[in-house]
C-alpha cells in the first residue's frame, strides 16, 4: 500500500497549489523540493528588512476572479501597480508604450499627434509578411520605439538577433494612446505583503514537507511512496530525454546590499533596452511594498544560454522545440503514473496567475 495519494515534486505554485486542493478533499499529499526552501522561483527572502524577489520581480495580476479570491485567503495583497521604466542610453521612457513614451519619444502631445507618427513610422518600413521579429516588430510600432525600446532589449532576453528570431514571439506590442502607465491590464493586481514565501507557507499549511529531496536522484524509493507523482520538473529530464533535450532560457542575478543609499533607482524595475548594457533590468526591490526603511537592494538580471545543470526559467517555444515537446506530451498522455505541471512540466510560459488556473483545472480533471 502506498503512503500517499500523491508524491508532488516541486514546492513552487503549481505543486503547492495542487497539494492545498489534494489535502482539503481528503488526499494525503507528500511536497518534496530539491531547494531548501518553498516556493520555487517565486521565493522571496528578507534582507535588512527589505523581501527580496530572489529569482527576478514577480508582481501578481490576474482578471480570474476566482485566482484572485484563492490567494487572498492565503495573504493580504498591497496596491503595488506595476509601472516599469525603461532607459535607453539615460533616456527614460515610460512602460509600457504610452502618451508620455510618445511625448519623450517625438514631442507629440495628444492621442491624434501620437497616433500620426505611429502611423507615419509603420508606413516607412511596412512588410507585407514579416519574416522574422525585427520586421514583425517595425510593422507593429516603427523604426524609433523598435531600435530604442525592443531591439537591444529582445536580442539580450533571447541572445540571437532580432533578424534571427520568429516573427511570432511578438505577435503585439501594447499601444497605449493614454497617459496611463500600468503595465497589465488585468482587473487584480499586487504584491502579497510579507512576500511571497509566507503567501506559498500558508497555502502549504498542514502538508508534509520535505526539502532538499532530489527526486531524480532517489527516484525508485520515492515513486513507490505514493500512487500518483506530480511533477513540476523539466518533463523532458523526467523522461531522461529519451527524445532528445528541450530548450530553455536561464537567468543570472547580481544582488547588492546598499546600506547607506535609502532609493536608488525610483522604480521597482528598470528595463535597459541598449544593447551595450549587459543586463536587462535592476530591480529595486523595497519599491514593491513601498517600504521606507534605511538602505536598499538591488538585483542585476542578466539573461544566459541554459545548459544541464542550470537553472531552467522558461521554455523556448519555436516550433521546433514545441515540436519535440509534443512527443514527450504523448508520451505522458500514455503514463498513468505522473501529472506534469508548471512551466517546465508543461513546457509553457505561464504568469503566476495562468499557474494557479492550470493546477485548479488539472486537479478538477482528475
Amino acid at each position: 500500500m502506498s503512503q500517499y495519494d500523491y508524491l508532488i515534486v516541486g514546492a513552487g505554485l503549481y505543486g503547492s497549489v495542487f497539494a492545498r486542493l489534494a489535502t482539503d478533499n481528503g488526499k494525503k499529499c507528500l511536497v518534496i523540493d530539491k531547494r531548501d526552501t518553498v516556493a520555487g522561483n517565486i521565493y522571496t527572502e528578507e534582507v535588512n528588512g527589505i523581501n527580496v524577489h530572489k529569482y527576478g520581480a514577480h508582481i501578481f495580476h490576474t482578471s480570474n476572479k476566482e485566482v484572485w479570491e484563492f490567494v487572498n485567503k492565503y495573504a493580504e495583497f498591497n496596491r503595488y501597480t506595476n509601472s516599469p521604466i525603461a532607459n535607453y542610453k539615460g533616456e527614460i521612457y515610460s512602460m509600457p508604450f504610452n502618451m508620455y513614451t510618445f511625448n519623450k519619444m517625438w514631442g507629440v502631445v495628444t492621442p491624434e499627434e501620437a497616433r500620426k507618427k505611429i502611423d507615419e513610422q509603420m508606413a516607412d518600413c511596412r512588410v507585407e509578411e514579416p519574416k522574422n521579429l525585427e520586421e514583425q516588430a517595425m510593422n507593429l510600432i516603427g523604426k524609433d520605439i523598435y531600435e530604442k525600446l525592443v531591439k537591444g532589449y529582445t536580442e539580450k532576453q533571447w541572445g540571437r538577433k532580432a533578424t534571427e528570431l520568429p516573427g511570432f514571439i511578438i505577435k503585439r506590442l501594447p499601444v497605449r494612446l493614454t497617459y496611463d502607465n500600468n503595465y497589465f491590464n488585468d482587473t487584480y493586481q499586487g504584491i502579497p505583503i510579507g512576500g511571497y514565501t509566507k503567501l506559498v507557507e500558508n497555502i502549504l499549511e498542514g502538508i508534509e514537507v520535505r526539502l532538499g529531496v532530489d527526486f531524480l536522484k532517489n527516484r525508485e524509493e520515492l515513486e513507490a511512496l505514493a500512487d500518483k507523482i506530480v511533477y513540476t520538473g523539466m518533463i523532458d529530464e523526467y523522461y531522461d530525454y529519451c527524445f532528445g533535450e528541450l530548450e530553455y532560457r536561464s537567468l543570472r542575478f547580481e544582488t547588492e546590499v546598499l546600506p547607506d543609499v535609502d532609493n536608488y533607482q525610483g522604480n521597482a524595475v528598470v528595463n535597459y533596452t541598449d544593447s551595450e548594457t549587459p543586463y536587462t533590468r535592476i530591480i529595486e526591490h523595497k519599491h514593491f511594498e513601498f517600504n521606507t526603511c534605511k538602505g536598499t537592494v538591488v538585483s542585476r538580471e542578466y539573461p544566459a544560454t541554459w545548459k544541464k545543470g542550470d537553472e531552467p526559467y522558461y521554455p523556448m517555444n519555436n516550433d521546433k522545440n514545441n515540436d519535440l515537446y509534443q512527443k514527450y506530451a504523448e508520451k505522458a498522455e500514455e503514463d498513468n503514473k505522473v501529472i506534469f505541471g508548471g512551466r517546465l512540466g508543461k513546457y509553457k510560459y505561464y504568469d503566476m496567475d495562468d499557474t494557479i488556473e492550470v493546477a485548479i483545472n488539472d486537479y478538477r480533471a482528475l
